[in-house]
């Protein structure tokens, strides 16, 4: 059964340092960054100033044995060497068992620099990240670092494949960029569904798109009543205008059921209240 407390699920990160130089558990060291990133601490400085805003009992809530935290010369130099991956893995389960199970989950990817990380005096571009967000509850499920050199619909693949699975599935959004044939597909091999953005440069797609809206719409107007009223109504139509087809050569019978001459006439005058014509007397003696 996953862990429901970060403390415990943070316990699984492995610990990069020596055993000796283990002043302070690990696992209360990540807690201290995850709180502090959460509450807009952006240095190791600022971090370690929780202790002091907000008392003593701060350290012993995080885990650690005493009321004191790592100074922020330890946290500068134990960053670098934490395990990113392993990390994000452990933030990405946890946060997968805090979601509702049955729901389907709207997960929106989307690439975004991170703030601070150019550096246009030394011409280095920033740290592009693509991160799939959920955000109904204002939460990442995945990220990963995009290379400067490779197309983010590309990345969208990796990142696919490290999404966490769940029962209720999710329904993936992005813009045009992962409007691409490999990202759809691999979207269904997961079971979940997609709504992406097509733009006029993909000229095919709009055209199918366009003409599978106007399909439907018209199909929506369609009334299978009304399509077998009109039936009907030719069929009625057809057969009065055989009845009036006009006077028939002398010595034609009327054809009526089985073919039986003058009976069906005969049921018309029947219907319409006129008498019957006395047996012997000829159609021109009638007139």
């Amino acid at each position: 059964m996953p862990p429901t407390c970060l403390l415990d699920a943070l316990g699984a990160v492995p610990d990069p340092r020596d055993d000796k130089g283990r002043s302070f558990p690990f696992a209360p060291i990540l807690a201290l960054l995850v709180v502090g990133i959460l509450l807009g601490r952006r240095s190791p400085g600022a971090i370690v100033q929780l202790a002091d805003d907000y008392g003593g009992d701060f350290a012993l809530l995080l885990g650690f044995p005493r009321r004191r935290l790592p100074t922020a010369s330890m946290l500068s130099k134990l960053l670098p060497r934490i395990d990113v991956r392993a990390l994000e893995a452990v933030l990405r389960e946890w946060i997968a068992t805090r979601l509702p199970p049955d729901d389907a989950l709207v997960v929106n990817m989307d690439g975004k620099c991170v703030r601070g990380s150019a550096d246009r005096a030394a011409q280095l571009p920033g740290v592009h990240l693509l991160a799939a967000f959920v955000p109904r509850f204002q939460a990442v499920l995945a990220q990963l670092r995009v290379d400067t050199k490779t197309n983010e619909h590309k990345a969208a693949l990796e990142l696919l494949n490290i999404l966490p699975t769940r029962p209720g599935g999710y329904i993936i959004t992005g813009d045009a960029m992962f409007t691409q044939t490999e990202v759809c597909q691999a979207v269904r091999d997961r079971d979940d569904d997609y709504v992406l953005v097509v733009k006029d440069n993909q000229h095919a797609l709009v055209v199918d798109i366009d003409a599978g809206r106007a399909f439907a719409a018209q199909a929506a107007t369609f009334s299978p009543r009304r399509a077998r009223a009109a039936e009907g109504t030719d069929t009625r139509s057809t057969v009065r205008t055989n009845d009036r087809e006009g006077a028939r050569p002398r010595g034609a019978p009327n054809v009526g059921e089985h073919g039986a001459p003058d009976s069906a006439s005969e049921v018309t005058r029947a219907e319409a209240g006129f008498p019957r014509a006395p047996l012997g007397h000829s159609q021109g003696q009638g007139v």
